[in-house]
């Protein structure tokens, strides 16, 4: 998939996620946001550059962390999620926040302008991730920290076949290479090529917990990654995937709910 259609099917796909994004994920993501936010270790008074923010469940966390005195810099490319994230913290009363709708490709910022640099649970998405990188390393001040989280390899994710499935009923791939840099040493190589230094890896497996087949199938089809292919199926396709979908999981059918094998992968540099 060329990179600008690719950026266009993630912008889009995430603008009719984002309202099934909090009920799908919150929960079964906060072990990589937790990871995240330890390797960065944020203190009061500091300036944080956050791609991928999305609805802010990492954002709202990060800017109780630098306190009044800090400032949390957020950007996602779904104007969607963006303003969800913006509605929210009006009721949070932070106002340490800004938001902006920028591709983490090409920010919009002068260099070494901030301490710590995070991106939960983005990288999977970029067109080509090393350049991300690469923009939270010209951005950071030097001894600053870059922390990601990411998932793992798709042999340990149980909800993995979402995508063949999907694939199977349009034209082309709807998240290639999702899992490519959480292979292997491909995200440690990445931070290196980066331009990182005393980089840390962490691995650890986690369970993501549905309730019932309803929350498992909104959280792979309506809230996740396939969410513009999705919209696009009629009611016989759709009940053709849910099908599937439910059958690839059914190994791991916990009484009336799911209790799905997943893995993550953080990393941490420092520049």
């Amino acid at each position: 998939m060329e990179p600008e259609i690719q950026r266009r099917v993630q912008r889009y796909g995430w603008n009719k996620a984002a309202e099934f994004y909090d009920i799908s994920w919150k929960d079964q993501l906060k072990p990589a946001q937790d990871k995240v936010l330890d390797m960065t270790n944020l203190q009061p008074g500091e300036v944080v550059l956050e791609t991928s923010c999305g609805t802010g469940l990492v954002t709202f966390r990060a800017a109780k962390k630098v306190g009044e005195d800090g400032e949390i810099v957020a950007t996602d490319l779904s104007e969607e999620m963006v303003e969800i994230a913006r509605n929210e913290v009006q009721t949070l009363n932070l106002n340490n926040i800004t938001f902006h709708r920028m591709d983490a490709e090409e920010l919009q910022f002068d260099e070494e302008l901030f301490d710590k640099a995070i991106c939960s649970l983005g990288l999977m998405y970029f067109p080509y991730p090393l350049k991300g990188l690469k923009e939270m390393h010209r951005l950071l001040k030097p001894g600053g920290t870059a922390a990601v989280s990411i998932w793992g390899e798709r042999k340990n994710c149980g909800w993995a076949g979402i995508f063949p499935i999907v694939d199977r009923q349009v034209t082309s791939d709807v998240c290639p290479l999702f899992f490519q840099q959480g292979t292997g040493n491909t995200l440690q190589n990445s931070f290196q090529d980066a331009g990182f230094k005393n980089i840390e890896i962490d691995r650890f497996k986690v369970n993501l917990n549905y309730p019932d087949s309803e929350t498992a199938l909104t959280a792979a089809f309506a809230g996740g990654p396939v969410a513009l292919a999705y919209q696009k199926f009629n009611a016989e396709t759709r009940e053709i995937v849910h099908n599937e979908y439910l059958k690839s999981i059914e190994p791991y059918q916990n009484g009336q709910g799911y209790k799905i094998p997943g893995e993550f992968v953080a990393a941490k540099g420092v520049k």
